[in-house]
């Protein structure tokens, strides 16, 4: 724990773990002080950085979120996360690695990174950050021994070239506080949708289904190197409308459906769906 390299985001000095005081706290030099949740986490984000009282998703969304992940529908996706990262750390010389997941949400990926990794006997500091502090809450019951941080990524309270890898998975892109973070020749995971990922659903959803246009390559150039892109594609099977109202809750699909849309939609007994995701792999120059 003390070794985890947080950075005060008010002066940007180091800060330190007293574990001798009562509630838990990080310091800093300057006298700026931030106490541990009575949940486990750390809430670093200055009341300034705030765009609304409460950013991020919301109760319901990560309830939502957290319910369809436990069901399984993206375990082969999370498996390859894990996998890859573990696969890449193992044959690097570093001893002991810093791994930050971005935007990690309620926590389902981050905990089973930190699963694969303790499994593969490859020593890390895993940090989850997310701006929803209703996210970070529900994360901290996934492991007591992530830290997880309520943060924006616009502003990681991190110490600058600290972290070994970073992930970024179904979240913004921010690649200049990333980079400033991230180690030279650190390596930096981002997951997103392909352009056939939730067809089926969209084609429910609108009259044109358009194709993603999303590229990290085009947005990363300035700061990090392509290694390689990983494709992962697999049919699930949403049966019953609780699964499916719940996947329309963690994606924006769901904001856009008309009432009569979405009524239509609650009367399928099941929709078989196809999961499209590219997983591409950088590293840092």
């Amino acid at each position: 724990m003390e070794s985890i390299p947080f950075r005060c985001p008010v002066c940007q000095e180091p800060l330190a773990f007293f574990s001798e005081e009562r509630p838990a706290g990080l310091g800093c030099s300057k006298g700026h002080r931030f106490d541990q949740a009575r949940q486990g986490y750390w809430n670093l984000l200055l009341p300034q950085r705030k765009r609304s009282k409460a950013p991020g998703d919301n109760a319901e969304m990560v309830l939502a979120r957290r319910a369809f992940l436990d069901q399984g529908f993206y375990e082969p996706l999370a498996v390859k996360i894990a996998d890859t990262i573990s696969e890449k750390l193992a044959s690097s010389p570093t001893m002991h690695f810093n791994l930050l997941d971005l935007g990690c949400g309620e926590g389902y990926y981050t905990q089973l990174i930190e699963s694969k990794l303790k499994a593969a006997c490859l020593p890390t500091n895993v940090i989850g950050l997310d701006i929803s502090k209703e996210a970070i809450r529900s994360a901290c019951r996934r492991s007591a021994s992530i830290q997880w941080l309520v943060a924006t990524g616009a502003d990681i309270p991190l110490l600058p070239e600290s972290v070994d890898v970073a992930t970024l998975i179904f979240a913004r892109l921010l690649p200049e506080p990333t980079a400033r973070v991230l180690k030279p020749g650190a390596l930096f995971m981002v997951v997103w949708a392909g352009i056939d990922h939730l067809r089926e659903l969209r084609a429910l959803i609108y009259k044109d289904v358009r194709d993603s246009d999303l590229n990290p390559d085009a947005q990363l150039v300035d700061h990090f190197t392509p290694i390689e892109t990983i494709n992962l594609t697999y049919p699930i099977n949403i049966q019953g409308s609780a699964n499916l109202e719940n996947l329309l809750m963690m994606t924006p699909h769901g904001q856009r459906l008309t009432a009569e849309r979405r009524h239509a939609l609650m009367q399928l007994a099941s929709l078989e769906v196809t999961v499209d995701i590219r997983i591409s792999l950088y590293q840092k120059r």
